[in-house]
């Protein structure tokens, strides 16, 4: 069963290309037909892309590793947030952060820095420092904040990235091709979409468009997660179902060895005393 249908699509607008004059040519594959000046993607095989990535995605999920969502655009900036949030994944919003895989060490340092600050405060060090002070920590903190708030429990590089508008978020994508890490991208028709592993062709301006395509992916990614918490729980269940049989055949042995000795104890004839000679 799809996880999107075609009426969906099309009701949410995402079959709206770009002009045919910005188009890219390595995007005819998915383009349907040119309408007023405008390319017409083919919903048709959006809807089975949308599949084959939520599927992949749902197991990227499953294994436990993270997936990274990328937009800075503002449309889909508060989309993309909310979404990510929902499945507990990472996500960058705001400007992307040049090196940001692959440079990653050098991220952690300022994840760690902001770490650091909320320790001050917590600790009661920051009633020590002067007003001035304060005053410049909490906005390095407000800006460290919003630069990197939404990936400080990212701890390692992502498994996979999803991007909206992979035109836009190239320095992105262009370090997860040199790290190898895999990249899930909603494609238009003015992108190419052979910088994608798995290319979801699409509107990526609208935010209905964006909104469908997301709903359908994290649903799928939070499905992986599920299974992954069943698979847990079956695993430890099966761990204790393991360790008592071993226990009752412990405790079965102890009883038998002392019921054993209570048999040998009852068989044996008390010595009776010799009579004394008179």
């Amino acid at each position: 069963m799809s996880r999107t249908t075609f009426d969906q699509l099309l009701e949410a607008g995402c079959h709206f290309g770009h002009l045919k004059r910005k188009w890219n040519p390595a995007m005819a594959p998915y383009i349907f037909m040119e309408r007023n000046g405008i390319h017409i993607i083919d919903l048709h095989k959006t809807v089975a892309k949308i599949d084959e990535a939520a599927e992949a995605l749902k197991q990227i999920a499953k294994s436990g590793k993270r997936i990274l969502f990328v937009s800075t655009k503002k449309q889909a900036k508060d989309i993309v947030a909310e979404k990510a949030a929902a499945v507990n994944m990472p996500y960058v919003t705001e400007r992307w952060p040049g090196g940001m895989l692959t440079n990653f060490p050098t991220i952690r340092k300022a994840v760690k820095k902001m770490a650091n600050i909320d320790k001050l405060t917590a600790d009661g060090t920051f009633s020590n420092l002067s007003k001035r002070e304060i005053l410049q920590i909490s906005r390095q903190r407000a800006k460290l904040e919003k630069n990197f708030g939404s990936i400080a429990d990212l701890t390692r590089l992502p498994a996979a990235l999803f991007i909206v508008d992979v035109m836009k978020e190239h320095i992105a994508v262009k370090e997860a091709h040199r790290l190898d890490i895999p990249v899930f991208g909603i494609v238009d028709t003015n992108s190419d979409p052979n910088s994608v592993d798995h290319v979801i062709p699409a509107n990526d301006d609208a935010k209905q468009s964006i909104e469908v395509i997301l709903d359908a992916c994290c649903a799928a990614i939070a499905e992986g997660l599920e299974e992954r918490k069943a698979e847990k729980v079956d695993q430890e269940a099966k761990e204790v179902e393991e360790k008592a049989p071993r226990k009752r055949t412990t405790r079965a042995r102890k009883e038998k060895s002392e019921e054993g000795v209570e048999a040998e104890s009852a068989t044996t004839p008390e010595t009776e005393e010799a009579p004394k000679a008179e």
